[in-house]
């Protein structure tokens, strides 16, 4: 699974990396949550990052975002009607520079980060849809993005994890290599497509326990990804006898 993101790199350096402008400034986030707006980079608009929300809901479907889809298997893409056309037309880069999941521990569950070791951005597969009526989306835009992502949702693609993620959680967000972006995007071949989606390799990547804090979407501090104990290393007295 996918629960939370984060993306706080600066804004020069995003533009740079993905060769694409902000459509308007992003401001640093340590905890994006579903619900919440999000950089993306779409199939229909390569060279803008934009501000959709997190939570696809189909444009045939009467719901919102806060109950959209925050997750969509990459396994059935082609399978589930909230995805498929999306899977066939309407695919995006995800941007982040790390991913939250929750870890079932004796004492309960505790969030643990994913990052690249260099703590550099990357990008995680995703689809996304334009608001059910975009026509109506000009000049309403609820989270702060611009009129043309009002309304406009996406989800993260996952998959089985890797080394790294297993221990943590049974899914993971595909994270797209930096050859993948452009065929992620751009590629029309279904069966080229289901090739990226496999588990991203592990050496770059490392997991890490971090503050229960987390939990919170009002919470979005940088003390969120502070490296804390583990709850299996902190249980009294366990190992004193």
């Amino acid at each position: 699974m996918c629960g939370r993101l984060s993306l706080f790199a600066p804004p020069g350096l995003l533009a740079e990396r993905f060769d694409a402008d902000p459509v308007r400034e992003p401001e640093p986030r340590y905890n994006v949550a579903p619900g919440q707006d999000h950089a993306v980079v779409r199939n229909d608009d390569p060279d803008a990052v934009r501000f959709p929300t997190w939570g696809l809901v189909p444009r045939w479907a009467d719901a919102s975002p806060s109950s959209g889809h925050h997750n969509a298997r990459a396994e059935t893409l082609t399978e589930k009607p909230s995805f498929r056309d999306a899977f066939a037309e309407r695919r995006c880069l995800v941007l982040a520079d790390g991913f939250y999941d929750w870890k079932e521990t004796p004492t309960g569950k505790q969030p643990y980060r994913v990052e690249r070791e260099d703590r550099e951005p990357f990008a995680l597969a995703g689809l996304w849809e334009p608001a059910p009526d975009a026509s109506d989306a000009v000049g309403r835009s609820a989270n702060g993005g611009t009129a043309d992502d009002a309304g406009a949702t996406f989800t993260v693609v996952t998959t089985e994890p890797n080394a790294v993620v297993e221990p943590v959680h049974h899914r993971m967000p595909v994270v797209l290599d930096r050859d993948e972006e452009g065929r992620w995007l751009c590629e029309d071949d279904p069966e080229a497509l289901a090739d990226l989606l496999d588990p991203s390799p592990t050496p770059e990547m490392r997991a890490y326990p971090v503050p229960s804090a987390l939990g919170d979407p009002a919470n979005d501090s940088p003390d969120l990804i502070e490296e804390v104990p583990a709850e299996e290393d902190v249980q009294t007295g366990l190992n004193e006898f």
